[in-house]
């Protein structure tokens, strides 16, 4: 029978190199050097010219002026459970600073107690322009826009809900 020359010594060499890469290893993976801080300015504030993140009520501005705001307050409600709630839009436009005096808002449930296919909701902007919002499952995706004001100022055609909460 051929027997295996003892390889003893080659088993030494292995384990040697074996763990003289693994001290290699560790020794490379130790604590990371603690960064040097960097000097701040801590006197400094941030500039007045800073604007806020997101659109802003602009109650000296235009019906155009406020239509961002108007547009993604409109977008958080429709993205709500509330969605199909005109409550919800005409309280979440008085809490963006809209006044509600000049809402109006159309029903949420049909004559025969559905839910509307298209429920709209209005803030009067002067005495020409209304901001208009559509929503609903005809609909699709929420609609704002800018309108011209209708006969005796009203923003929606038809019978409107009272604003009485």
């Amino acid at each position: 029978m051929l027997r295996r020359p003892d390889s003893s010594a080659s088993r030494a060499a292995i384990a040697t190199g074996v763990v003289t890469t693994l001290a290699l290893l560790l020794t490379s993976c130790g604590a990371p050097a603690t960064p040097t801080p960097k000097p701040t300015d801590a006197g400094v504030s941030p500039s007045p010219s800073a604007s806020p993140s997101g659109p802003a009520y602009v109650p000296d501005g235009t019906a155009d002026d406020n239509l961002p705001l108007f547009a993604a307050v409109t977008a958080a409600v429709w993205a709500s459970d509330q969605k199909v709630s005109g409550r919800a839009y005409i309280d979440a436009l008085i809490a963006a600073g809209f006044d509600r005096a000049a809402m109006q808002v159309t029903q949420d449930v049909s004559t025969v107690g559905n839910p509307v296919e298209s429920l709209m909701f209005a803030v009067r902007w002067g005495d020409r322009e209304c901001l208009i919002g559509q929503v609903g499952p005809s609909t699709g995706e929420p609609v704002t826009v800018v309108m011209p004001q209708l006969a005796e100022g009203r923003c929606l055609v038809g019978t409107t809900r009272a604003i009485d909460w």
